[in-house]
């Protein structure tokens, strides 16, 4: 259910005066460390950042798709970094179990996963399996009352943090969805090996890593909604949410460099005068605005409809798609707007141009969303004849 109105408002403008007075000055200090300060972090927790999209019976905000998108849009404004620390309880970390888990394991770790006590890691991508998930060769093998674990997997957000793993696993050899299950694994498991962060081209201070598991053994209990073969189908519905959470993101890092390049264009004089009375000037930043505005309303209509029930499929990867790809043309102007001193570190710009670039990848490359529309498309026009949008 949607929260009340004016109480999300208060959200909202709590959280818009948290970036502006508290994580963008954070930003660099982060840049230069890769982490987060742990003083931000609780505070996170406290407002319930962590806890967004987990019910209330669980100890979270229960947001519904549209709060938790309008949240993100002013989360977004500061570094993704800030928004990767709570993004993986909010999304990947804790949906699996929303969506499958039983209710032991809901009773069990949702709580926790709310307030930030535990942090959650989703271990789907491997080294030869990212885009095609169906390639995952970490296996499960059924040991009398336990499994084990052997696999790597690969880019795995917030792992050197991480308290639990919910890790896609095969639990049979053919390439179907059915042969893919979940397991909730303790990060304290013997056999399991985290490895050192990535060095990344951006994104300091979000941290993923190698996770390896060797002969790691997990009880029965470990196994989500207590049954095989669900794992490949709840990931893809958690990655469906997902994409919306970071379309949202996208956008909210797009009115950041709108700003930011108001704020340099103001102030930059050349030839006699204030550059953001160029005309190609104003023609970047119109062309950057209207691409945000384009992107928040694509949001805020797919998590609408995700909220009354509709399948959202084509549509969170048509968000997805455009935000992501959106950001990046925005990064670019920010940094041409700039000139030079886009090129500088001490810019904001240049650290976002670096940061966005990773958008048009996790989650789903932008071929991956453009492969699900047109299938979805072909699907719905081969059953109907028509095509409505």
């Amino acid at each position: 259910m949607p929260t009340d109105p004016d109480v999300l408002n208060q959200i909202l403008d709590t959280v818009r005066r948290y970036v502006s007075e508290r994580l963008i000055p954070a930003e660099e200090l982060v840049a230069q460390t890769n982490a987060i300060p742990d003083d931000i972090l609780e505070e996170m927790k406290e407002m319930g950042l962590y806890g967004l999209s987990i019910s209330e019976e669980y100890g979270g905000l229960g947001f519904s798709m549209e709060d938790e998108v309008r949240l993100v849009f002013e989360l977004g404004r500061a570094a993704p970094a800030f928004r990767s620390a709570a993004g993986t309880n909010i999304g990947i970390g804790s949906q699996s179990i929303v969506i499958s888990g039983t209710d032991e394991q809901k009773q069990h770790y949702l709580p926790k996963l709310a307030t930030g006590e535990v942090v959650g890691s989703f271990c789907l991508t491997e080294p030869d399996a990212g885009s095609d998930a169906m390639a995952i060769r970490t296996t499960a093998v059924r040991d009398g009352d336990d499994y084990i674990l052997n696999g790597t997997k690969r880019y795995i957000t917030n792992a050197p943090k991480a308290h639990l793993f919910t890790v896609m696993a095969r639990t049979a050899p053919e390439r179907k969805s059915r042969s893919i299950s979940c397991f909730l694994v303790d990060a304290q498991t013997p056999g399991i090996t985290v490895g050192p962060p990535d060095k990344k081209m951006g994104q300091s201070g979000a941290l993923t890593s190698d996770v390896i598991f060797e002969n790691c053994r997990v009880p029965v209990s470990a196994l989500l909604g207590g049954e095989e073969g669900n794992g490949f189908v709840t990931s893809m519905k958690v990655l469906d949410k997902g994409r919306l959470h970071i379309a949202a993101l996208c956008t909210g890092i797009a009115a950041r460099l709108i700003e930011e390049s108001l704020s340099y264009a103001c102030e930059r004089e050349q030839f006699g005068q204030k550059i953001i009375d160029f005309q190609m000037i104003q023609s970047m930043i119109a062309d950057s605005q209207a691409d945000t505005y384009a992107a928040k309303n694509m949001i805020l209509d797919a998590a609408r409809r995700r909220d009354a029930g509709e399948n959202t499929t084509l549509v969170a990867a048509s968000a997805k798609m455009f935000a992501s790809e959106m950001v990046g043309r925005i990064a670019d102007r920010a940094v041409q707007i700039h000139g030079g001193a886009g090129y500088m570190s001490e810019y904001a710009v240049e650290r976002f141009y670096r940061d966005v670039r990773l958008f048009r990848i996790f989650e789903g490359t932008t071929q991956i969303q453009q492969g699900i529309i047109a299938r979805t498309l072909k699907a719905s026009f081969e059953d109907t004849g028509t095509y409505e949008l």
